[in-house]
């Protein structure tokens, strides 16, 4: 089994690297690979609502000067999928959101790519907002029908030097906690295959309410 993890910071290794670190080191302790994808040091443009990938339905965003379209696919590949943003204003970084927003557009263009992912987010801040920019991020997963594993907390963690988030002792305890049951919901998920037959994905209902 495999998960990838998404950095939404500007700084490769701040803060976010760290917390998303702190997960992925429970979820190799469970022989579980992971590979962290830095998307906030990348230049990642926005969507434009073109619905492009509506219409072509090849599993791409037709904005083709960037990594969104590898990205992509790992998500696709991958058993669980990691988000980790740090707090801009009390939301998540601009590069992330710009990732997400064309990420899961083309994958509920495609039939629901993520669909039964295991998934989860974490925030890294220096003071407050964290939870507004966590919940940002499980709105892509719960849109999705994606299985969200939870910790003893929020997913948040304070810090304000890069490293300084390992000096939140209940911040490195709500990560290390989140990346066991992030392990053990991907290890039911695995032994339940071909032995709990998953419910038939309906067709969504889109509902205009401006008469």
């Amino acid at each position: 089994m495999k998960v990838v993890a998404f950095n939404g910071s500007p700084k490769k290794e701040g803060n976010t690297y760290h917390a998303l670190q702190l997960v992925c080191e429970q979820l190799e302790a469970k022989g579980i690979e992971t590979e962290i994808v830095n998307v906030g040091i990348k230049n990642v443009k926005a969507c434009t609502g073109c619905n492009m990938c509506f219409k072509n339905k090849d599993e791409k965003c037709i904005i083709k000067n960037d990594n969104v379209n590898e990205w992509i696919q790992k998500m696709k590949e991958a058993d669980g999928i990691l988000l980790g943003s740090p707090v801009h204003y009390a939301s998540l970084s601009a590069s992330l959101k710009s990732f997400l927003d064309r990420a899961f557009y083309v994958a509920g263009a495609n039939g629901n790519l993520f669909r039964h992912k295991v998934g989860a987010s974490v925030a890294a801040v220096r003071r407050s907002g964290g939870l507004p920019a966590f919940n940002e991020m499980n709105n892509y997963l719960t849109y999705s029908e994606m299985m969200i594993p939870t910790s003893n907390y929020w997913n948040v963690i304070h810090g304000l030097f890069p490293g300084q988030v390992h000096e939140d002792k209940e911040g490195v305890q709500i990560m290390r906690v989140l990346g066991k049951n992030m392990a053990y919901l991907l290890e039911l998920m695995e032994n339940g295959k071909n032995k709990v037959k998953a419910p038939e994905i309906e067709k969504k209902i889109m509902t205009n309410f401006v008469k």
